[in-house]
């Protein structure tokens, strides 16, 4: 019983090694922190096949993912700046080899309000590529994006065969 009161009184006597005592005190501040690491993601987008390349005034969209936690700038590029012909690009005698076409985005971004972002290329400025920027603030709601087909280059409409192109986009932080 000797024990177990000298140890309760030594339990009562004992400050944590770490504790500092202050005298008077009316206030003490705190430090507390934290990080969110930096993301943006963007959903898959399917291969946008137009079928036959005769017609006039095709156009696809495509609602797509998309979510960035932080301002960001979008790049986006075309390989070749038009649909084009797989084995004859710059077509055969009357017959073109190139479609160009449009590109649009758009999605919302908030600052902390939401506004809408909307821009447009032509396949041409593709090349070099487009830029976006979404100007400090954010996306969370995804964006729109759309294809529409032009006027064929060749004199007499486009060489048989089959026509591509491949456009890449990169989200970079700002």
């Amino acid at each position: 019983m000797r024990l177990l009161y000298s140890t309760l009184a030594a339990m009562a006597l004992a400050t944590p090694a770490a504790a500092h005592e202050i005298d008077n005190a009316r206030s003490i501040d705190i430090a507390v922190s934290g990080s969110i690491s930096e993301y943006c993601s963007m959903g898959g987008i399917a291969d946008m096949d137009f079928g036959n390349l005769e017609r006039r005034g095709l156009n696809r969209t495509a609602q797509v993912a998309f979510n960035c936690n932080m301002p960001f700038t979008m790049k986006i590029n075309g390989e070749r700046g038009a649909l084009t012909h797989s084995t004859m690009p710059n077509g055969q005698g009357p017959f073109g080899g190139q479609l160009p076409y449009s590109l649009f985005v758009e999605m919302p971004v908030r600052h902390p309000a939401t506004q809408m972002l909307s821009k447009s290329f032509t396949s041409r400025q593709l090349v070099a590529g487009g830029i976006i920027s979404s100007n400090g603030g954010i996306a969370t709601d995804g964006m729109v994006l759309g294809v529409e087909l032009g006027i064929p280059s060749g004199e007499a409409g486009l060489l048989a065969g089959d026509y591509s192109e491949m456009i890449t986009i990169t989200v970079s932080p700002i």
